[in-house]
């Protein structure tokens, strides 16, 4: 039979309450991890966007100023 002291049984309780909280802390932070990878992927996606609609602007922008150009140059 084995005997295990008062110590030793309040030292495992103790390790046993450490795992459990460094369980529930890696929990968390898995959590939170996977939240900020889903908004930088949300904020990568909106990036695009928006580079697309800047060139898209400028695109449209420079037709005009030809096209103003042109239309000097007939006058």
């Amino acid at each position: 039979m084995t005997y295990c002291s008062i110590e030793s049984q309040s030292a495992m309780t103790a390790l046993q309450t450490n795992v459990d909280v460094l369980i529930e802390r890696y929990q968390t932070l898995k959590q939170e991890n996977e939240t900020l990878m889903a908004h930088q992927a949300l904020s990568l996606q909106e990036r695009m966007l928006l580079l697309q609609k800047t060139t898209q602007a400028r695109v449209r922008v420079e037709a005009m100023i030809n096209r103003l150009k042109t239309m000097e140059q007939g006058l």
